[in-house]
C-alpha cells in the first residue's frame, strides 16, 4: 500500500505541475492586459510601464513561471494585483463557504441520484423506470441559473420558506445545495441504474435469492456495495469540480465561495487569483480521486491497491 501511495503522490505532483504550466501559458498569451486593469484608462504609458516592471510582467515567460513555481513550492500563491492581498489568504477566507456548499451539494445529488437509480434498476423497462430516466435527463440538461432562479422564486419569494440569498445559516444552504443536487443527480441516477442492473444479473445475486433472503437484504447487503463502486470515483471528481466550478450557483445565491472569487478575478484579469483557484481546484480533484481509490478496497475486498 505504501508503494501505491508513493506512486500516486508522485503522479499527482506531475499532474499539478502540468496544470500550473498550461494555465500559466494560457494566461501569458491572454490578449487582456492586467496592467491596464490596475493602472486605469487614464494612465500614461510611463505609468503602465512602471507597474509592469514592479509586477515583473516585463520579464520573459520562463522567468515569470519559474518565480511563480518557486513561490508555490514554499506555499506562496502570490499577491492579488487589485486587492493587494495574499492570494492564499483570500482563498482561505472563502474556503469554508465552498466546503460547506460542496458537502451540501454532494449530499443532495447522492440522495436524489442514488434513490432514482436504484428504483429505476429494480423496475427496469417499466413506466417508472422510463419516467425517472427522463427526469434525470431533464435534470442534467437544465441550466444551473434556471434551476436556481426557479427554486428562489418558488421557495423564497412565493412561499418564503428560505432566504433569497446570503450565507451563514442552514436555511441559506438548502436552496443552493438542492440546485447542485438536481444538476448532479441525473448523472448519478443513470450511472447507478446501469451499475445496479449489471450487478443484479450476477450469479451471487441469484444465489442469495435462492437462499431465501428478502429482497431488501439482497439489495442492501449484496447488490448496493458492488454497484456503488463507480459512484465513489464520480464523487472524487465532483469534489474538485465543486471546489472551483460553482460560479453560477454562487452568483445566483450570493454565496461567498471560491467560484465567485474566481469569476471576479477573471473579469479583472487578476492572474494570481486565477492561478491560485486553478491550483486549489486541481489539487482537490487529485486528492478526491486518491481518496476514492483508497476507500474502494474497503468496500470491495476483491480490489487490491497495487
Amino acid at each position: 500500500m505504501a508503494g501505491y501511495l508513493f506512486r500516486r503522490i508522485f503522479q499527482a505532483v506531475l499532474i499539478l505541475l502540468g496544470v500550473s504550466f498550461i494555465t500559466f501559458v494560457l494566461l501569458y498569451v491572454l490578449p487582456a492586459d492586467p496592467v491596464r486593469q490596475i493602472a486605469g484608462r487614464a494612465a500614461t504609458a510611463q505609468t503602465v510601464e512602471n507597474i509592469r516592471q514592479q509586477l515583473g510582467l516585463d520579464q520573459p515567460f520562463l522567468v515569470q513561471y519559474g518565480r511563480y513555481l518557486g513561490g508555490l513550492i514554499q506555499g506562496d500563491m502570490g499577491r492579488s494585483y487589485l486587492q493587494k492581498t495574499e492570494v492564499a489568504s483570500l482563498i482561505a477566507s472563502r474556503l469554508p463557504a465552498t466546503l460547506l456548499l460542496m458537502a451540501g451539494g454532494i449530499a443532495c445529488e447522492l440522495l436524489i441520484g442514488l434513490t432514482f437509480g436504484v428504483i429505476a434498476a429494480i423496475y427496469r423497462g417499466r413506466l417508472l423506470d422510463q419516467g425517472l430516466m427522463v427526469t434525470s435527463f431533464v435534470a442534467v440538461s437544465a441550466p444551473q441559473f434556471v434551476v436556481g432562479l426557479l427554486l428562489l422564486y418558488v421557495f423564497a419569494v412565493q412561499l418564503g420558506w428560505f432566504p433569497i440569498g446570503g450565507y451563514g445559516t442552514f436555511e441559506h444552504l438548502v436552496l443552493p445545495s438542492v440546485t447542485l443536487g438536481i444538476m448532479g443527480s441525473g448523472w448519478y441516477s443513470r450511472m447507478m441504474r446501469s451499475s445496479m442492473i449489471e450487478v443484479l444479473r450476477q450469479d451471487y445475486i441469484r444465489t442469495a435469492r435462492a437462499k431465501g433472503l428478502t429482497r431488501a437484504r439482497v439489495l442492501t447487503r449484496h447488490a448496493l456495495p458492488n454497484a456503488i463502486l463507480p459512484i465513489i470515483a464520480m464523487i472524487g471528481i465532483d469534489i474538485g469540480i465543486f471546489m472551483g466550478g460553482l460560479v453560477v450557483v454562487e452568483s445566483v445565491f450570493g454565496w461567498p465561495g471560491i467560484g465567485q472569487l474566481a469569476w471576479q478575478a477573471i473579469q479583472r484579469v487578476d492572474i494570481p487569483i486565477i492561478m491560485g483557484v486553478t491550483m486549489v481546484s486541481a489539487t482537490a480533484i487529485v486528492l478526491g480521486n486518491l481518496l476514492a481509490d483508497v476507500i474502494t478496497p474497503f468496500i470491495d475486498p476483491r480490489i487490491k491497491m497495487r
